[in-house]
C-alpha cells in the first residue's frame, strides 16, 4: 500500500537512472522494487491503492438488533450474573442460539462489560525490579528464609541468611525453630550494627515472604535506614543470589543425609558451613578469592600478584602460552536483576556462559 507521493518519487528516480545509461531492471533493483511493478506504477502514477481504502465487512457480522438482544439477556436478572460461557449453553437447552461465546465476549469487551467480579482480588501487572548494582562491599545486600529438616515429619527449622552480593559474603545468619518478622528484624539490627551500616547506605532485597514484608520488619528497616527492595511473588529468578546460596549449603558434601536432630546439631553445622565458605571458599563469580577477603578490599592485591606470577611463567615459558595470559581482572560491579546487554557487559569473560550467579 505505497503512498502516491512514495510511487512519483520512486518512478522519477527510475526514469532518471534510465535516461543516464542504466538499464531499467537494475534501477528498479536499487530501490528496491521489481521492473514490473514501476512499468504498472508509470501506467497510473497518481492512481490510490485500492487496499487502503477498502472498507472489509464479515459476511456473517451480527446485525445491531442482534447486539441489542444479546444485551438485554446478559443484562436479564436469570443471567446477569453468569458469564457467556454459562449462558450459550443455557440458551442453547431453551432452543435458542443467538451467536457464540466469543461473539458474546468480544461485543461486551466493546461495551466495557468485562470486570473483575469475583471475590478475591483482582490480577496485577508485574513488573521486573529495578535493576541494581554495587561497587563496594555493604550497598546491596540479598536475604531469604529456607527449610531445614528435623526429626518430626512436617516440622522445620529456619535459617534466614542475609549475603552481601558485591562479596558474596555471609553478613549474618541464624536459625530458629519459626518464621517470623520479628525475628527477622532482630538479625538485621545486629548485621547494622556489626557491619557499622549509615542510613541510606544498603538496599536489601528479598522476596515477597510474610516475614520480608512483614509491618515489624519494615519498620526495623525504616528506623536503621536500610533501603528495602522486594522481587516478584513466585519468581526466584529476581532473588537469585540467595537461591544459588542456598543449593550451595543443600549440596555441600557433608550436609547431613538425615534430618537434624535439634536446634543446636543445625546451628552448629550451618556455622562451620558458613565459616568454610566465607573465609576457605574461592568464588568462582569474583575471581576465585574468598569472600571474606572480598568483604576487606584484599582482594585487588590478591589478584594483582596472580597476574605477575603469570606472567613470569610466560617469560620462562613463552612456548606454553597460544596468547594472553589468564585474565585476572578485578570484577569490579555486581549487577542485580539487570536488563539482559547489561548483564553481558558486566559478566567477566572466564564466565560468561553460566547463567546463574555462582555460590
Amino acid at each position: 500500500m505505497t503512498p502516491p507521493a512514495v510511487r512519483q518519487a520512486s518512478c522519477a528516480m527510475v526514469a532518471e537512472a534510465v535516461a543516464a545509461g542504466s538499464s531499467q531492471v537494475k534501477a528498479c533493483a536499487v530501490v528496491g522494487l521489481s521492473a514490473r511493478t514501476v512499468q504498472r506504477w508509470q501506467k497510473n502514477v497518481g492512481h490510490v491503492d485500492g487496499r487502503s481504502t477498502r472498507v472489509q465487512q464479515p459476511p456473517n457480522k451480527l446485525t445491531e438488533l442482534e447486539h441489542r438482544r444479546m444485551l438485554a439477556i446478559a443484562s436479564s436478572p436469570e443471567y446477569g450474573e453468569l458469564a457467556p460461557s454459562q449462558i450459550v449453553p443455557r440458551l442453547a437447552d431453551q432452543g435458542i442460539y443467538i451467536a457464540s461465546e466469543s461473539s458474546f465476549y468480544r461485543l461486551f469487551r466493546a461495551c466495557g462489560l468485562v470486570r473483575h467480579r469475583h471475590a478475591n482480588r483482582p490480577r496485577k501487572a508485574r513488573s521486573k525490579p529495578r535493576a541494581l548494582h554495587a561497587t563496594a562491599p555493604n550497598q546491596l545486600y540479598s536475604w531469604d528464609i529456607t527449610y531445614l529438616p528435623t526429626r518430626t515429619i512436617g516440622s522445620h527449622f529456619y535459617l534466614y541468611l542475609f549475603l552481601d552480593l558485591f562479596s558474596r559474603k555471609v553478613v549474618g545468619w541464624q536459625i530458629y525453630d519459626d518464621e517470623s518478622s520479628d525475628l527477622a528484624a532482630e538479625l538485621m539490627r545486629d548485621i547494622c550494627q556489626r557491619e557499622a551500616i549509615q542510613p541510606a547506605q544498603v538496599v536489601l532485597h528479598s522476596d515477597n515472604g510474610a516475614s520480608m514484608k512483614g509491618a515489624t520488619m519494615l519498620a526495623t528497616l525504616q528506623s536503621l535506614g536500610v533501603i528495602p527492595s522486594f522481587s516478584r511473588p513466585a519468581v526466584s529468578n529476581d532473588n537469585p543470589y540467595s537461591e544459588s546460596m542456598f543449593k550451595t549449603l543443600k549440596y555441600r558434601p557433608g550436609y547431613p543425609a538425615k534430618a537434624f536432630d535439634s536446634l543446636a546439631a543445625a546451628r552448629a553445622w550451618v556455622a562451620g558451613f558458613v565459616h568454610w565458605y566465607n573465609n576457605e571458599h574461592r568464588h568462582s563469580a569474583i575471581q576465585f578469592v574468598t569472600p571474606a577477603q572480598r568483604h576487606e578490599g584484599l582482594d585487588g592485591p590478591i589478584l594483582l600478584a596472580r597476574v605477575n606470577t603469570y606472567r613470569k611463567a610466560k617469560t620462562r615459558h613463552p612456548e606454553r602460552w597460544s596468547g594472553a595470559i589468564r585474565n585476572w581482572d578485578r570484577v569490579a560491579i555486581v549487577h542485580l536483576n539487570p536488563e539482559q546487554v547489561l548483564a553481558e557487559q558486566a559478566r567477566p569473560r572466564s564466565t560468561r556462559q553460566q547463567r546463574k550467579p555462582a555460590a
